[in-house]
């Protein structure tokens, strides 16, 4: 199966989803128990959620699972927040803390070596060779790594999540003038809840790829799952009419990152 979807465009923004991937192996799926076969941990509809919204960004996704590994977690498996509850990069539990692989059958040292050459590797391959081509074109290049997550998981939060939550690693990831217009759009987005470096500050991707100071910035939006879903529990579905509402707001987001990234790099270029 191919492991990754590539639609190529010719704005700075390159959009990242590693987590709304279902494929997963019939030899890895044998081995998931049935908590673990539900794949709760999705990051559900999200590819639809911002379909359409920059006509011309790049997209780049993962098509398999989190559960075969995960492409937001370091290759070499440091935690992405030390002493807080989390997933690694093949998850032994799924965010309540519940574990997902049979009893004897939980992926070995030599699974992880085989799918991080096999998942990955090739899916970011794919994303760094987008992030060169963009920036080839604009001299600047602004990966948004796109995320979900349910609104109340105990395990890994205490209380409700916020609708959106950005993080940029605590403004390491991208410059300033990034950061800011992704705030103003959300702090405008009526009837909504925001946070900047709250709970999620950044997955391994943001923090991985951000690097201002080459021309390559990035940013994570981590929407709440109560924006789009029908209901933060199985099947999951996606609400066409509920989800029309935070488009209105991701599209503005996404529009303010793109003008503010071109207004950069004409900065850089008049020098």
């Amino acid at each position: 199966m191919a492991v990754f979807e590539v639609r190529q465009g010719t704005s700075p923004i390159v959009l990242g989803f590693p987590h709304t991937g279902t494929d997963v192996p019939s030899a890895i799926w044998d081995r998931l128990n049935d908590n673990g076969r539900l794949l709760a941990d999705t990051d559900w509809h999200i590819h639809q959620l911002y379909d359409g919204l920059l006509a011309d960004a790049t997209t780049v996704r993962a098509t398999f699972h989190r559960y075969v590994i995960d492409a937001n977690r370091d290759p070499q498996g440091a935690s992405l927040y030390p002493g807080q509850n989390t997933t690694g990069l093949i998850p032994e539990t799924d965010f309540d803390g519940k574990p997902i692989w049979k009893h004897g059958a939980e992926p070995t040292e030599t699974d992880t070596a085989d799918r991080l050459r096999d998942f990955h590797a090739p899916y970011h391959a794919a994303l760094a060779a987008e992030i060169t081509r963009v920036k080839s074109i604009h001299g600047i290049a602004v990966l948004y790594d796109c995320h979900s997550i349910r609104s109340h998981i105990p395990f890994l939060f205490e209380g409700i999540l916020p609708d959106f939550n950005i993080g940029t690693d605590i403004g390491k990831t991208c410059a300033p003038a990034i950061e800011q217009a992704a705030v103003a759009a959300t702090t405008a987005a009526s009837g909504y809840t925001n946070i900047l470096n709250g709970r999620f500050k950044g997955g391994w991707t943001t923090r991985h790829y951000g690097r201002p100071q080459t021309g390559v910035h990035a940013i994570q939006m981590e929407l709440a799952q109560s924006t789009h879903l029908a209901a933060e529990s199985p099947p999951f579905a996606y609400d066409q009419a509920k989800a029309e509402r935070p488009r209105v707001h991701l599209k503005d987001i996404l529009t303010r990152i793109e003008r503010t990234a071109l207004d950069l790099a004409s900065q850089n270029n008049n020098r």
